[in-house]
């Protein structure tokens, strides 16, 4: 639940209010006086936000939702593990016998920019 932050010139105090978003009331009354002089104080209320916004399961629509929602639940370790078995076959020297006439091409390391 949001938390908003005011300030009451009355009694020069600073107080939080936490409620849902529909009974939110842009005219608070103060919680120690009981006074009407209050601001809204929205710099302290962004410091506090989490930047972090997450969809609920209901509105994954696509199959990268839940890719990127299941990436952002695992650890560094984790996260770490899956390249290394990932990327495994790429430090691989087959030792395949290729057919006559053919030879392996050795990669280079370096990525091609393909532009169109």
């Amino acid at each position: 639940m949001p938390c908003y932050s005011y300030f009451c010139e009355s009694c020069n105090q600073k107080f939080e209010i936490v409620c849902s978003i529909k009974d939110y009331q842009e005219q608070a009354k103060c919680e120690l006086c009981s006074g009407n002089n209050v601001i809204r104080l929205y710099i302290e209320d962004l410091s506090t936000l989490n930047v972090s916004i997450k969809k609920h399961t209901s509105e994954l629509s696509t199959i990268g939702d839940v890719a990127n929602r299941n990436r952002d639940s695992f650890s560094n370790d984790q996260k770490a593990a899956i390249a290394a078995k990932n990327n495994a076959y790429r430090e691989e020297v087959s030792t395949n016998e290729l057919p006559k006439g053919m030879s392996r091409i050795k990669k280079t390391g370096v990525k091609t920019n393909w532009k169109l």
